[in-house]
Order: C-alpha cells, then structure tokens, then sequence
C-alpha cells in the first residue's frame, strides 16, 4: 500500500539553484519505493534565478501547492519586474549583502519567515483533508523547518528535517548580537530535538549534529546530495563551429560571496601574464547567476573575450558545459565547511579534470581527490596559477584529456539515494518514536 509523504521545501521547480534537485528527485523517485508525494513550495516567481525547463521533470502524480510571496528579497525583486529585463540574473552584491543584514536583524530564523508561517497554514489545512504517514521538510531556508515542527506538533506525524546546508544564520553568517545567537541556536535545537529523523547532506555536518544531539545520534542520518544521471552529454552550446582549439575552463552554479571568484581571476592573471599567447586559447565560462562586481573584477584585468559571464542556464545546458570542458572548476563559501556542492557530484560524473580551491581536510575536496583531481589551497594564489598553468601546457602538448569518470560515483546517483531515504521513512513510519 503507497504511503503519503508531505513535503515542505521553499525551492521548486520553476525555481532553480543548487537545493532544487535534491527535492525534485525525491519526488520523481520515491513513488517506485511506496511513497507518495504532495509538495509544499514557495511561487513560480519567488526567487531571482528559474530554470521553466526543471518543469518538466516534476512527476504527474505529485500534488505541488505553491505558497506565494517569498522572502523580503523576492519582493524587492517583484518591485523591480525582474522578468524579463536584461541583466536578469546579474545582482549587485552590495545591495543584497545590505538586504540580507537588515533581515538578519528583524526576521529570524531568516527572511523567508513570513512565508514560514503562511506554509504552516497551507500544509496543515493538507494534513486536515487527507492522511499523510510522514512529514519532511528541506532548508535552506531554516524557515521551512519551523513549518514542518508546526505541522508535527499540531498532527504528531513523524516528521524528518533535512539539511542541505547547516543552519545558516548560525554557521554561514553571523548573527547580529549576542542575543540573536542565543535566539537562532535555540531553534536550531528545537528543530533538532523535536524531528524524529535529521537528515544532512555532508558526512560533516551528520556527524556534529549527532555528537550534539547525544543518544539521538542514532536518528541522524547522512544522505548526500548526489547527481541526477543521464542530463549530461551533447556540445557546449557556446562553442563556435569551425573556432580554433581552445582550452576551456568552466565554472557552473550561482557565483554569490564567494571571495575565490576573485582568487581564481587573480591567479588566471599571473598565468596569462607568464603565457602571452594565452590569451588566444584560453576560454573560461562562468556559467550561472552572479554578483556583478565578480564580472567588473574581470572586466578590470583584461578578461574580455577571455572570461564569459553567461547568467543563468538551463540544468541541461550546464551540465553540457561541464561534459565540454577541458578542466572544471570548483569553489564554495570559506563559512561553508560542512558543505558538499550538489555539482561536486556533477562534476565528477563529466569525467572531466577538476580544480578545487579547497583546504586540506574538506569533504568535496576528499572527493575531487579521490578521483584524481586537483586539490589546491584557496588562499594560495601562486598554487592556483600554477595548476592553472600545467593544466593548460598539458592541453598544449596532448590535447583534450580523456574522460574518467570513477566508478564508485554510482552510489550517489538520485535513483539510489532515494531508496535509501524511503528505508528511513518506512522505519521512521515504523517506529516514529
């Protein structure tokens, strides 16, 4: 007999960035394990980056309720018409980063509180109408959770709380005043204590959460974020038939406060500097959404025609981009330790070279690793220029690398993992307690 799975997430297709496959694929998956799924997500417009073409991979048989309005951001962006204009997916990082201060101070957990609460009202007059066996909410935003502990205490259904990211007013910025991180550590414990499952995207972050949460460690449960198989492959749209050789670069995923975009434009300029002829081969893509001071960085060091800011691209067209590049490139926020990328996963399946700014220690960069790329120190420009450099001379001397795409990939692939999340939700439905 199917059971029924309620699931609260803010990002949905049409909605697009990193923490909308995750979701997507546990709807598209569960079914052939017994579970069905009706989604509770934010509107078609309440975010600054969508991908209409995710649409189509949202199953028939899920019920999607949309809870419109979003966060503080979505609005301004409403008043602006962001659709439509050019420019779209290009922001100014200064007039988000003041933005995001502002909420920090006045919304807790986060901005997308508001929304929070009129998801609760949504998702509970759904636990009235039908029988749900299970309740699962995914953040970011921390928000989502405190919808799903509304739903939990007002239904008692056994409720799982999955982390894409950790806790983010807490590990990924800084909370205004003291009395803020009493506040945010605080629901942060709630939801911890009060979910009969926690679910984390990064082995990392499973096991702080478990050494914290004491004899509950048990109910932790590690489960990456994974790849969805078989959406790569095809040309780069953005090469030019007939073009001569060039040694692509390519960075796919939403550039925004991350300090190493502008290591890594440093770093290429040491490398072009010692290369002259460089200029003529080497091509780097930065496919995604953007913080446009990144672009003028590049713009300043003489990377026009050099380094292409492309916005944002359909999942497909990204990953082609990774599958047609001759070495990818991999970075993520410096208070993002815990974080494994979903396109680590991504990357690794092109079968194609790697280059991680990443520490010593760090859980993506133990995968690049372990499939043979390259692991280089953020902060050490010269380390980065010189990878960069013996790289492009290979390409110079043999030609496009092959592909190797390794083996053990396969246990992440969505399929897999969503087997694996319908075992915990048929033991958390077994034994809730």
């Amino acid at each position: 007999m199917s059971r029924r799975l309620l699931l609260l997430c803010y990002f949905y297709p049409p909605l697009a960035g990193g923490g909308v496959h995750r979701v997507l694929a546990w709807t598209r998956y569960l079914p052939a394990h017994g579970w069905s799924c009706t989604v509770v997500c934010a509107g078609e417009e309440d975010y600054w980056v969508t991908d209409a073409s995710l649409v189509e991979r949202i199953p028939a048989d899920a019920r999607v309720e949309r809870v419109r309005g979003g966060s503080g951001l979505s609005a301004l962006l409403s008043l602006r018409g962001r659709r439509g204009r050019e420019g779209a997916g290009r922001r100014s990082g200064a007039a988000f980063g003041a933005l995001r201060r502002l909420s920090d101070l006045f919304l807790l957990p986060d901005s997308y509180a508001g929304w929070s609460r009129r998801a609760a009202r949504t998702a509970l007059r759904l636990a009235r109408e039908a029988r749900f066996d299970a309740v699962l909410s995914s953040s970011p935003p921390d928000s989502v959770h405190l919808a799903a502990r509304a739903v939990q205490r007002a239904t008692g259904l056994p409720w799982a709380a999955d982390f894409r990211d950790p806790w983010v007013p807490l590990y990924f910025r800084d909370p205004p005043t003291a009395w803020h991180m009493a506040r945010q550590a605080a629901l942060e414990k709630s939801v911890i204590e009060e979910a009969a499952v926690v679910l984390a995207a990064s082995r990392t972050h499973a096991d702080a959460v478990g050494a914290r949460s004491g004899a509950r460690a048990r109910r932790v449960v590690h489960l990456p974020n994974g790849f969805e198989p078989g959406t790569a492959g095809g040309a780069d749209p953005g090469a030019a038939t007939g073009a001569a050789p060039a040694f692509r670069m390519a960075f796919t995923g939403t550039l925004s406060q991350m300090i190493d975009t502008e290591q890594f434009l440093d770093a290429l300029h040491e490398v072009l500097a010692a290369r002259p002829e460089a200029r003529r081969r080497i091509r780097v893509r930065m496919c995604g959404p953007y913080d446009v001071h990144y672009e003028n960085r590049a713009v300043a060091l003489g990377f026009t025609g050099i380094v292409t800011w492309t916005g944002p691209l359909s999942h497909a067209e990204a990953r082609r981009a990774q599958r047609e590049a001759d070495l990818l490139l991999l970075w993520k926020p410096h208070h993002g330790r815990t974080m494994v990328p979903g396109k680590t996963y991504e990357y690794l399946d092109s079968g194609r070279p790697i280059l991680a700014l990443l520490p010593a220690g760090d859980e993506a960069a133990a995968l690049v690793a372990r499939a043979g790329g390259a692991v280089v120190d953020p902060g050490d420009r010269a380390a980065i220029a010189a990878a960069i450099g013996a790289r492009y001379d290979a390409w110079k001397e043999t030609g496009r690398a092959p592909g190797t795409r390794p083996d053990w990939l396969d246990e992440f692939a969505r399929p897999a993992l969503a087997a694996r999340l319908a075992s915990v939700l048929d033991d958390l439905v077994s034994s809730p307690a």
